[in-house]
């Protein structure tokens, strides 16, 4: 089967060659491709000195290059991967090989470290928080969400609509698996220190939020329900507390003596039906848009199907 390695970066010139070089190794028969993300440090030329098909992308944002590259390249199984070299090339037939075997669309390399430093220890308590949020929310669990090393068949890579332009696209490519409850895996992977001299362009707490904001947008957009419903029930709840105390003089006195706080009353318990009323709307929409997105999915073959007809 065809196989593409795709390779985003941004001023990575120390670390490109070596991570080209690698793959060329570990997948003699794959396409290389490196797209250069306005790098400044003259990584597109050492990914070309390599041996990678390099390619640029000038909307800066790592979800805009990914976006780019499952738009552009054509194969049947893509091996997505950072340009750090911390990820470890030597996997990726492992990875390839369950792919194919267990008829997956997805196979997310675990990071386990081999050196102490590989991981900063912000980026790894942040990730656990993130990761058992998103079990909470869409109730599976991936080890290492936001792990940038991912194996994918052409059918999720071509029915897969990005939406994200920075790194929440690892967030994304996990919700979109977990919301249409695709068949996807996990592998655990050696996990390396960046090279001397190379620093991380993630910030944990700027990056982190921004993934925080990505969850909660998809949390709204694939459960709408649970989302405007529990707004509709917290309101539904404080308009029945302000309510109870107005009905009890009531019915001993025949009187309403706090005319504005039974007037909010009232007006918390339209809203709270208000909101109930959006989510059910929009589950309804959601519903139609999941189906789409099925419908797309299964329109293209998944991996080793030619294998099996044969």
């Amino acid at each position: 089967m065809n196989v593409a390695v795709l390779i985003p970066c941004y001023n990575e010139a120390r670390a490109i060659g070596k991570v080209v070089a690698d793959f060329r190794a570990a997948l003699p028969d794959a396409t290389v491709y490196v797209y250069d993300n306005n790098s400044t440090d003259g990584t597109g030329e050492a990914a070309l000195a390599a041996g990678a098909e390099v390619r640029r992308e000038t909307r800066q944002g790592k979800g805009y290059v990914v976006r780019r590259m499952f738009n552009d390249v054509e194969a049947d199984i893509y091996a997505l991967v950072d340009g750090d070299s911390t990820y470890d090339a030597a996997s990726v037939p492992a990875m390839l090989a369950k792919l194919v075997d267990e008829q997956l669309d997805m196979v997310v390399a675990t990071r386990v470290e081999s050196e102490g430093l590989a991981y900063r220890r912000g980026h790894r308590t942040g990730n656990r928080l993130l990761t058992g949020f998103v079990a909470h929310i869409f109730g599976r669990f991936f080890t290492d969400m936001l792990s940038g090393y991912r194996v994918f068949s052409r059918r999720f890579v071509k029915s897969f609509p990005i939406l994200s332009g920075g790194f929440e696209i690892e967030t994304e490519l996990t919700v979109h698996a977990l919301e249409l409850e695709l068949p996807v895996g996990e592998m655990a992977t050696p996990y390396h220190a960046r090279p001397s001299g190379s620093a991380s362009k993630l910030s944990t707490w700027s990056d982190g939020f921004r993934i925080l904001w990505m969850i909660l947008k998809l949390y709204r957009a694939e459960r709408p329900l649970p989302f405007f419903g529990s707004i509709g029930v917290a309101l539904a709840v404080t308009s029945i507390g302000l309510a109870i105390p107005i009905l009890v003089t009531y019915v001993e006195q025949g009187l309403v003596p706090r005319l504005p706080t039974a007037l909010l009353s009232t007006g918390l318990m339209l809203l709270a039906f208000l909101w109930l009323a959006v989510g059910l709307i929009l589950d309804t929409v959601t519903r139609g848009r999941r189906e789409l997105k099925l419908i797309a999915y299964l329109a293209l073959r998944g991996p080793g199907a030619e294998r099996r007809r044969s």
